[in-house]
């Protein structure tokens, strides 16, 4: 394989959260190692303010991938961060003229999709990588080498809950991006690829066998919405003083998120390139971020279980909730000789090997960063470039295409079951789709 000299030269397909906020900003930490020199971003603003900050001329900035990847290749890798349903003309484009790959999960949005990516990869010969960073992250890391030592036994059952947080699903999936099926994709696959792909690689890579799954839209539906609330929150809500989801509350007074509270980041800056209160207050009075959450066009669950079987027996839960007071992850690992529970969000593990005292190890002591997904999205990218600089194999834990095409058709598998009232389907039904 074809080997690049550092500092990798990288193209940034879709300057939005991911692309702008976070590859991006990894970059400016990693000047000896990557180089952005070219970007396709259709907001104008973005673009300029991408273009300046990164030096980027302008025969190099373009509106879209397909003006982008129709030039002869730019630069070594791209990175792929446009929306899900246009990733597969964007990926397959970008092959095609020779670039290798940094693919934003999901990999597509239909199983027939998936599998292009995959065939134009080995058609090809690039090497693609999926951005399921979970497995890169400390936390989840010292999980796998426990259960790799020995320290359980034979794993028999795995327990995962991915906590949404309330105000999460209200920014993200029901007046976002990803809240419309036809417009972007089924929850499961849009927020949870992440969890269904680490719970494979915790159990050494197996492949799934079968799956069930129930869930449903739960609240976010007009009949949930509270007497006196409005269309918009702020058109006169008389629900608003009680009501969590307040767009108000959640930009610029929560804690955790709001403006005034001297977050500038994200949620804030997908509503407004610079936050402020007065231009989060104009994105609330005329854009999306400012509808009630029981008047929008989401159609995407808000709560859901998915249950695997494993080809080794390992039986798998994975639980997705809307309703938690903060995101985060919890997971626990049950063997025959010890288990697991820990709790991303905290940092913690806690080991119990049966007959002996408990072990806490705490993530923050092993001396890795932990920022952007416990430390996963710039692990991810270190890992990512020192493949194409050293030309070698992927390490066991890379999610390569091949690695991360089966957490999707677990996912494919787990909507076809729940949207037929949970009846298991075989996962081997969209592996071997043609």
């Amino acid at each position: 394989m074809e080997k690049f000299e550092y500092p990798i030269r990288v193209a940034i397909c879709g300057m939005g959260s991911r692309g702008k906020d976070v590859y991006a900003r990894i970059s400016e930490d990693l000047t000896d190692k990557m180089k952005i020199v070219a970007i396709a971003e259709a907001d104008e603003e973005k673009r300029m303010y991408c273009k300046e900050r990164y030096q980027i001329p302008d025969e190099c900035c373009f509106e879209t991938g397909e003006e982008m990847f129709k030039k002869p290749r730019l630069a070594d890798a791209a990175l792929i961060c446009t929306q899900d349903q246009m990733h597969t003309k964007h990926a397959v484009a970008a092959m095609n003229q020779g670039y290798h790959l940094l693919l934003e999960k999901p990999i597509a949005t239909t199983v027939e999709d998936v599998q292009t990516i995959a065939r134009t990869a080995k058609e090809t010969n690039r090497r693609v990588v999926v951005c399921h960073v979970l497995r890169y992250a400390p936390f989840f890391e010292k999980i796998r080498s426990l259960i790799e030592n020995g320290d359980l036994g034979d794993v028999v059952c795995i327990q995962a809950l991915e906590n949404v947080g309330y105000w999460h699903q209200a920014h993200s999936f029901v007046r976002g991006n990803w809240r419309n099926e036809e417009e972007s994709t089924f929850m499961l696959l849009a927020k949870c690829c992440h969890d269904i792909d680490y719970l494979v690689w915790l159990c050494g890579g197996q492949k799934c066998t079968r799956v069930s799954s129930f869930g449903s839209l739960r609240h976010f539906r007009p009949e949930c919405a509270p007497a006196g609330a409005a269309v918009r929150c702020t058109a006169g809500c008389k629900a608003k003083e009680n009501c969590p989801y307040d767009a108000e509350k959640i930009y610029l007074t929560n804690e955790e998120t709001g403006v005034l509270r001297g977050h500038d980041g994200w949620p804030c800056n997908i509503l407004t390139l610079h936050p402020t209160e007065a231009s989060i207050r104009e994105a609330l009075e005329n854009g999306p971020y400012g509808r009630c959450v029981y008047a929008c066009d989401n159609d995407v669950v808000d709560n859901q279980v998915v249950n695997m079987e494993m080809e080794g027996g390992i039986h798998c839960q994975l639980m997705m909730t809307a309703f938690t007071a903060h995101g985060g992850r919890s997971i626990r690992v049950l063997g025959t000789r010890g288990a697991i529970e820990a709790e991303m969000d905290q940092n913690i593990i806690r080991v119990e090997r049966f007959g002996q005292p408990e072990e806490v190890i705490d993530v923050c002591t092993l001396g890795r960063d932990l920022a952007g997904h416990g430390g996963g999205d710039r692990h991810l990218v270190e890992e990512f470039l020192q493949l194409l600089h050293d030309g070698s194999e992927p390490s066991g834990r890379m999610t390569t295409i091949d690695a991360s095409t089966e957490s999707h058709y677990i996912a494919f598998a787990a909507e076809r079951s729940r949207l037929n009232g949970g009846i298991p389907v075989e996962v081997s039904e969209l592996r071997h789709k043609a």
